[in-house]
């Protein structure tokens, strides 16, 4: 079974940055579709960017567009979230997940939680002066 760990989180004040890690054991990602999601408390679970199995697509919150850049590296079998300018509404537990993607899926990604299998266990990110 496909498990990931994410970190990387932590404190940062207004209009910094941080950089997520979610690694991957036990399986290689080049096979799955990637997505990192965040929590806060007493709010859903939101979407906050995917990527394609493949790499060719990305999608993003209206909130985080030009802020947040989601990336892979397969060899490493890492996906990463590089976060600019946060924000205190930017606080959250994020999570990444996975699922495995076969064609013709393989260039779209979404971010609806219910379409993933594999879920690492969370990083806390808190945005605060």
């Amino acid at each position: 079974q496909l498990q990931l760990v994410e970190s990387g989180g932590g404190l940062v004040q207004p209009g910094g940055s941080l950089r997520l890690s979610c690694a991957a054991s036990g399986f290689t990602l080049q096979s799955y579709t990637i997505a990192w999601f965040r929590q806060a408390p007493g709010k859903e679970r939101e979407g906050v960017s995917c990527i394609s199995r493949d790499g060719s697509s990305t999608n993003y919150v209206d909130s985080v567009k030009g802020r947040f850049t989601i990336s892979r590296d397969n060899a490493q079998n890492t996906v990463f979230l590089q976060m600019n300018s946060l924000k205190p509404e930017d606080t959250a537990m994020y999570y990444c997940a996975a699922v495995r993607r076969i064609p013709p899926f393989q260039s779209t990604c979404d971010m609806n939680p219910s379409a993933y299998s594999n879920w690492g266990q969370g990083t806390q990110v808190t945005v605060s002066s």
